[in-house]
């Protein structure tokens, strides 16, 4: 598969919250980056990313999630993400936008990287 197409489909997937499908396209050694400090900061292999996605889901309440893009660029793309969403925690609401830009090698993403 091509970048455009990992891509595209990826993009679907989590449009369409079908959140296996978008993992399927993981490698295996998956790394995701945050932005900010802390023990979620940086995450190596497909089990950590996705725990880091249960904690995400177990911790929020999503009012709207919005993806726009695929923006492709060589071996990678970005998307841009808009959420409303209420930390279960503290009860605050916010709306969050964050640019995601994920890195493809051998048909599988090898790396995401969010910034906000």
């Amino acid at each position: 598969m091509t970048t455009a197409s990992i891509a595209k489909e990826f993009t679907a997937a989590l449009k369409a919250g079908d959140f296996p499908k978008a993992e399927s396209f993981w490698s295996d050694d998956v790394v995701s980056i945050e932005a900010r400090d802390g023990p979620m900061q940086e995450m190596r292999g497909r089990e950590a990313v996705h725990s880091k996605g249960d904690w995400w889901t177990a911790n929020h309440e999503v009012h709207s999630f919005e993806a726009q893009g695929p923006f492709v660029n060589g071996d990678q793309f970005a998307l841009i993400f808009r959420m409303d969403v209420t930390q279960k925690a503290s009860g605050q609401r916010e709306q969050m936008e964050e640019v995601a830009l994920y890195s493809v090698r051998d048909g599988k993403i090898v790396e995401e990287r969010f910034f906000y």
